[in-house]
């Protein structure tokens, strides 16, 4: 390994996201009403985002400002639409809940952000700020989902968060999850207070804390208003309040209760009630919504967000659904100036409308999916397949050979959200997916999904609906995320793990259990969940079960399980025996969440686990040399603060091991003895899972969708050691060469570019070395497309550095140099970085571009680029001073393209014909403009001259005749391209385009096309001469009659 535990890895590596761009869960959402086009959402794992069209485009703004990703409340200060506050932290607690970690300040409208305190919050629900003071604000903080804290209640800062004050405290059990603020007097705020918690087996909520509350006071103080008249009495659950803008006094509260559970309504702030509504559609599953929105205009229209979103305009007496994107919503923002322009949020994303509801913008432009678990197939290129969580399963491409990565290149692979998903190996159209809570019938909900039918088959071991039932009442048991495992020796043998594991041999038909139960099946774990108000047994927390299982790669039947709560057992004989091999020193109800099986030792075992949701947030990582006889705890480097939930070993490398936390990636290299962050610029989020692939590390995260780092070669090459303090270039792995489609897209600066024949947006910049940069806006990156150099420089150099590429036979392709001291400051070439530390340039494989035509016509503005080169044996050689460094590396072509190496021989033998003509074509143009342009002077300047009028004639009919040869090859002088109509597409554009006809596509060239090649070459040949001999007769005469006239010559170089 290298010089110490802690590794620069900043620039050696970059990850791309391939989407999908399919909205994860929205909570909180916030509009500006100074700009009808600005609006805000916090993703509940994907940070803030804002629009500045209307929802067309949304951006990460808190990407690098964030240490945590959930966002739980947005607020814009009415007085000051820059300043902005993120609480973090969703209280809409399921089963994927993610922490926060306090509270976000912003100043400058989300393009920089402050951590602004409150950091044991943990979920906050809602940020008020003050309509006329954007520093003063209120918090209402739920505190730790997973067990008491001091940190609950509603907070208020009179410093935009620099100080804060505790203003209501109930208990340490229970805490704020809604707060309004009376815009007809901001001194009264109502709040709302929940008393709840969920644990790996159970969700609570209600209990004697929960209330309704209010302050005359700006918050300072408080009063119970629970017990006023007709409140329901007795045990409440969650309540969702709101203070109507429209009318002073008028307040609404969302009440659950057993019996009397329903929409309240006060018109004296609070001091009497009526029950306005018992439509208990408004609070289903009151624990996940409750949410409140009263229109700023109409005292009588309010709307509820749950899993449909309603609206009354009869003070609450009826309500109507309203259609949204996705189901399940959240957050309603009203512009308080105009009530139909409006911004949601759902379990799909957010969305935006401006006509009260009719119709909303698409969800379908956010890459903030939340996976569960991914797989990968054997497909050229491969694709990636996972369960979206609040969505259905999805496959989604590593690569197309258009732009980008559209949403027509995915589809859906079932219903699955919430479980494992496994590819058959030996058949990528078939695809199981785990289903509860997303699939018709009972039990495990395990889909055999066809791509080739497209149809689902239900292959369930027992499929029994239990909804409203304790895990002890069920025959089997299965957790929301079960592991799901085909055999790495037999892809008919597929594993699913519950109470017990289960195997088949025939897809499903039939099932048996291998083993006895290996869980704890501790009764308090297996009642129903919910309570003491509603329960909610749906499956989502069944305990007790096998959450992690693998097979070993090496042996057959050797065969390793682990349990949600706590216990790993050990298999030799595919499930004929078993014995418990759980760590002597791991906490009771860990939840084994990873396994991973060493590729080089079938002895050698890696495990995840996590025991979060009892409140500890430690990270617990563990491995076993000798079958689980001994085990190794292996976490140290990763903060205390940050769990983890899977490690995968790097097939290839021995000791290096990557590690998914609820905040992001680890590497360690040295077999987990220490750890170090390696997240570069992948945003931060949850990371459910880990793939590799090849020589691709793969990123499945729980709120920023899915996320390819293209090349380890560079990491593993740096794990097995790289010399330190000197200039180092890693060998490129094996590059694929992948052709470009048909694209008439054009890059724009500064403006939205779009994917012409696709859907799919983009913005553009250049680098200060010439390249150009895309950021993808609603599609998909594509990995480089090139060979990607990787390079340490322990300097920056005093002379520039070079990289060049050569062939098998030592004959150079390619060359490229760092920034030249004329270099203008964003460079008019390509140049390669050579930066203090590692630095990455990609070769797009191409021979160098044709010499550029001079001048100031469209012709001029852009190099003709070389063609591909072939597949084959390369070499790149680094130059720093007198330093050489070179290694060795291959293009090949990919897998599913069937064309033989002659074919493409051929192809780039001609290519290489046309490119070397269009080049030589090029140049004589450029010797033609160049010799115009100095006839043309010596005509201007002559003409008016004592006896210079025959010179200048001279002058002129020389220079007529240049250009009637250059107009054979190119009509010049154009204002736009779309001129050349007017006058004939010429030999240079027949050369060009003939040329982009033999390179579209792997294939040999077609017959005719040597045939045009000689036709068109002939012709220009003829006009070279011709310009030849005018340079050999006709330009010496003339510079004898300047010599006679005592003029300098005219020089052509």
């Amino acid at each position: 390994m290298s010089d110490s535990h802690e590794l620069d890895l900043d620039g050696l590596l970059r990850w791309r996201c391939i989407g999908p761009f399919r909205g994860g869960r929205v909570v909180a959402v916030a509009g500006c009403p100074d700009d009808a086009n600005t609006y805000y959402f916090g993703a509940v794992a994907g940070g803030v985002w804002k629009t500045t069209d209307g929802g067309i485009y949304w951006h990460p703004v808190s990407d690098g400002f964030f240490s945590t990703s959930s966002v739980g409340a947005l607020a814009v200060a009415p007085s000051d639409a820059n300043v902005l506050y993120a609480g973090m932290g969703e209280t809409t607690i399921r089963i994927d809940v993610s922490h926060g970690d306090g509270v976000y300040r912003s100043t400058d409208a989300g393009r920089t952000w402050a951590h602004a305190g409150l950091r044991e919050t943990r979920h906050i629900g809602k940020v008020r700020v003050h309509p006329d003071n954007p520093d003063v604000l209120w918090v209402a903080a739920l505190g730790h989902a997973f067990g008491p804290n001091p940190e609950r209640g509603v907070f208020k800062s009179d410093d935009g968060g620099a100080t804060w004050r505790h203003v209501l405290f109930v208990s340490d059990k229970a805490g704020a999850v809604d707060l309004s603020l009376d815009e007809t007097n901001p001194r009264i705020l109502y709040a709302a207070i929940w008393e709840a918690h969920r644990s790996f087996w159970q969700i609570s909520s209600g209990g004697p804390g929960s209330g309704l509350w209010r302050s005359q006071h700006g918050g300072e103080t408080w009063e119970n208003l629970s017990d006023r008249p007709n409140l329901p009495s007795g045990t409440l659950g969650k309540i969702g309040v709101v203070a109507s803008p429209a009318q002073a006094g008028r307040v609404w509260a969302l009440i659950e209760h057993a019996k009397e559970g329903g929409l309240y309504r006060s018109d004296d702030h609070g001091e009497h009630w009526v029950k306005v509504s018992d439509d208990q559609n408004l609070i289903s599953r009151a624990w996940y919504y409750m949410h409140l929105t009263a229109d700023p205009h109409d005292a009588d229209t309010v709307y509820v967000n749950n899993f449909k979103l309603w609206k009354s305009s009869d003070g609450g007496k009826t309500f109507t659904d309203i259609a949204t994107p996705h189901g399940d919503n959240h957050d309603l923002w009203i512009d308080p100036r105009n009530n139909r322009r409006m911004v949601q949020g759902n379990d799909g994303g957010a969305n935006v409308s401006v006509n009260g509801g009719y119709s909303w913008s698409t969800i379908f432009n956010q890459p903030t999916a939340q996976f569960y678990h991914l797989a990968v197939d054997g497909r050229e290129p491969y694709t990636l397949y996972g369960t979206q969580q609040d969505n259905s399963s999805i496959a989604v491409p590593s690569r197309t050979n258009h732009g980008a990565i559209t949403w027509a290149d995915c589809f859906i692979a079932g219903t699955g959200e919430s479980g494992y998903i496994a590819v058959r190996p030996d058949d990528p159209e078939i695809v199981y997916v785990g289903a509860i809570g997303s699939s018709p019938g009972g039990g495990n909900s395990l889909q055999r999904y066809d791509r080739r039918t497209d149809q689902i088959r239900l292959i369930t071991t027992w499929p029994e609906e239990m909804g409203g039932y304790g895990a002890g009442e069920h025959k089997q048991r299965f957790a929301w995320t079960y592991p799901i495992v085909i055999s790495p020796h037999d892809p008919g043998t597929l594993y699913v793990g519950g109470d017990r594991v289960f195997k088949s041999t025939d897809e499903g038909q039939s099932w048996a259990a291998i083993s006895p139960d290996l869980t704890r099946s501790d009764p308090i774990t297996l009642e129903p969940t919910g309570g003491p108000v509603n329960r909610d047994a749906i499956g989502a927390e069944t305990y007790a079960t096998v959450f992690a299982f693998a097979e070993s790669p090496h042996q057959a039947g050797l065969l390793w399980a682990g349990t949600d709560d706590g216990r790993l057992h050990l298999s030799r004989d595919g499930g004929g025996a078993w014995e418990e091999i759980t760590p002597p020193d791991l906490p009771e109800w860990t939840m084994i969440s990873g396994i991973e099986p060493s590729p080089f030792d079938a002895a050698t075992v890696y495990v995840a686990a996590t025991r979060y949701k009892l409140d500890d947030y430690r990270p617990y990582l563990y491995v076993t040399h000798d079958f689980g006889e001994h085990w190794s705890r292996i976490d140290a480097g990763i903060p205390q603060d940050d769990f983890t939930r899977v490690i995968r070993a790097d097939p290839t490398q021995a000791d290096l091991l990557y590690a998914g936390t609820e905040t992001g990636l680890y590497v360690s290299f040295d077999d987990g003895a220490h750890w170090q962050r390696f997240q570069l610029n992948l945003p931060i989020a949850p990371i459910h899972d880990i793939l590799i692939k090849g020589s691709d590390l793969i990123a499945g995260t729980h709120g920023r969708s899915i996320w390819i780092l293209d090349d380890l070669s560079p990491l593993r090459a740096y794990a097995a050691g790289v010399p330190a303090g000197e200039p180092y270039l890693f060998a490129p792995r094996e590059t694929k060469r992948v052709l470009p489609g048909i694209d008439w897209g054009d890059d724009v600066a500064g403006s939205t570019n779009y994917l012409s024949t696709r859907p799919g947006g983009y913005t553009t910049r250049t680098s200060t070395d010439g390249e150009t940069i895309r950021t993808y806006l609603d599609v998909g990156e594509n990995p480089p497309s090139g060979v990607v150099v990787t390079y340490r420089l322990v300097s920056v150099p005093e002379d520039p550095i070079a990289l060049v590429f050569s062939d098998a036979k030592g004959e150079e392709v390619r060359a490229f140099s760092s920034r030249k001291p004329d270099d203008e400051p964003q460079a008019k070439e390509r140049r390669v970085p050579a930066q203090t530390g590692w630095n990455r340039f990609v070769w797009d494989m191409r021979h160098a571009p044709a010499a550029k035509i001079e001048g100031a016509d469209p012709a001029s503005k852009n190099p003709i680029s070389g063609p591909f080169v072939v597949p084959g044996e390369y070499t790149v050689t680094l130059t720093i001073g007198e330093t050489k460094l070179t290694q060795p590396f291959r293009i090949v072509i990919p897998d599913n393209i069937p064309a033989v190496q002659s074919d493409l021989e051929a192809q780039h033998e001609l290519l290489l014909r046309i490119h070397q003509q269009v080049d030589r074509t090029t140049t004589a143009i450029n010797q033609m403009r160049d010799l115009r342009a100095q006839l043309d002077g010596w005509a201007k300047r002559t003409r008016d001259r004592d006896e210079g009028a025959e010179v200048a004639a001279a002058a002129e009919t020389l220079r007529d005749a240049v250009h009637e040869i250059e107009k054979t090859l190119l009509v010049a002088d154009l204002r736009s391209d779309w001129e050349t109509y007017n006058h004939g597409v010429r030999l240079l554009d027949k050369l060009v385009t003939l040329s982009n006809d033999v390179a579209l596509g792997d294939y040999r060239p077609t017959d005719v096309s040597d045939e045009v090649f000689v036709e068109v070459k002939s012709r220009i040949d003829e006009q070279i001469a011709s310009f030849a001999r005018l340079l050999a007769d006709d330009l010496p005469a003339f510079n004898k009659r300047l010599a006679k006239a005592k003029l300098d010559a005219v020089l052509v170089t």
